[in-house]
Order: C-alpha cells, then structure tokens, then sequence
C-alpha cells in the first residue's frame, strides 16, 4: 500500500484533504441538473474521515455506506456522526455547502440530515474479493472515490486493479463519481511525507475506459492554493457510468 493510511485522521490530515476536497463538494451540488445522478444505495471510499462530499450527497442517495481501511478513521468519522467530544468540527464545510444553496441559517439541520443518510461506517480490506467480508453489500448506485486511489496504489497496475474491484461493487449503469489529484509524488502528515502515485489525465480516462466505464464528464483545474504538504498540479473531477 502506498502509505500509512492509519495517520491520515491526524488534525493536520483532515485539514489538507479538506482543502482539496471543495471542489467535489461544488461539483455535486450540480449533479441532478448535469446527469440525474440519484438512487437508494451510495457507497463512498474516500480518505481519511473527511465529510464534505457527503452534504451534497445525501440529497440524492437514501442510503449512504461508508467504507474506511482504518479503525482511526472509523473512529474519527464516528465522532462527527454521533456528536462525540473530541469530533472534528466540520462546520466550515456545511456553512460552504449552505452558502452555495443561498441556505446558511439551516447548518444543524444540514448536518443532521447528513448524520442520518450515513447508515453505516464499515471496516474494509481491499485486499480481499470481498473487501466487506463476511457482510455483502447491496449493489450500489454510485460510488464516489475522493482522493484515495493516489495513496493505495503502488503503480498504475494497482490503481487498475482497484478500479477494476470497484466497478464490481456497483449496479450496471451504475455511477463512479472520482475525484484525484493529478501529477502528485508525495504529500506531508505532520513531519512524515509518503510517496503518492504519480499519473495524469490520460491515464485516468484510459484506466477508467480499459475497466469498462463510459466518461460522462471529466473537469481538470489546476492548482490555485500554494503549500508544501502535497505537491499535485490539478484537480481531477470524473463523473463515469459502468457500462450495462
């Protein structure tokens, strides 16, 4: 695996995924008009315990399953979810959510009903046919994959292979919301810095293409705030259907 992922609900951690997390959480926000991306079942495999993605998503899916490598980052997540002291504020990401929507008087409204979509925060092994194993999870409607792939792939092979275990989890024409970062080698938790698989554009559409999926948007920006932690270029958001 390409790092420790148990030190990525470190404080520090939460704060740098959260930055580069925004822009799938705008991007959401505009899925019903772009593609009608809605259904019972969402799956989210993201990293670290980050939640922004999740305030647009619970508008779409009536049921979310999240799935962490980690105990930490269960426990982390947990936190937030059951109002827990010592949970991770994460009130700047629903005020954001809540400023788009022209909304920000409804944020414990918000967040409760994020709370009560996440019906489950599950331990998985991506190693295993089964990654749920012993419990089978419900084919999902859409999958949503948030800055984790760069971190538990060694080499583009493996980032295939974990495309390639996803894509099992989910419905024919079932969606793959992605969102990476591109031309990334490494990035910062505290003073530890791990190596990041390093790949672009092209590889994630022909990865993508090679394990049966149909691209219906892909929007690339490039790098705007400045920090030594992580060293990526640009944002990658894919919005992709699994061929029926």
């Amino acid at each position: 695996m390409g790092a420790d992922l148990g030190q990525c609900t470190s404080i520090l951690d939460v704060k740098r995924t959260a930055a580069t997390s925004d822009r799938t959480k705008e991007n959401l926000c505009e899925l019903e008009i772009e593609g009608n991306i809605k259904g019972d079942v969402l799956i989210d495999l993201s990293s670290s315990s980050l939640v922004h993605h999740l305030f647009s998503a619970c508008e779409f899916f009536k049921h979310t399953i999240v799935l962490k490598v980690t105990d930490r980052c269960i426990l982390e997540l947990k936190r937030w979810l059951d109002t827990r002291t010592g949970a991770f504020d994460w009130g700047h990401a629903t005020k954001l959510h809540l400023e788009k929507e022209n909304n920000s008087d409804q944020l414990q409204d918000k967040e409760e009903k994020v709370r009560s979509a996440v019906q489950h925060v599950m331990k998985c092994d991506l190693e295993k046919e089964n990654m749920t194993d012993p419990i089978v999870l419900p084919p999902a409607d859409c999958i949503i994959i948030v800055r984790l792939l760069e971190d538990i792939s060694k080499d583009q092979d493996d980032y295939r292979r974990y495309l390639r275990k996803f894509s099992g989890m989910l419905k024919s024409g079932g969606h793959l919301i992605l969102l990476g970062l591109l031309d990334m080698t490494y990035y910062t938790v505290g003073k530890d810095k791990f190596h990041a698989l390093t790949y672009d554009e092209d590889f994630a559409r022909k990865a993508l293409v090679g394990e049966g999926f149909v691209i219906d948007n892909c929007v690339v920006k490039k790098r705007t705030n400045v920090s030594d932690l992580i060293d990526y270029k640009a944002i990658m958001f894919i919005v992709a259907h699994k061929e029926k």
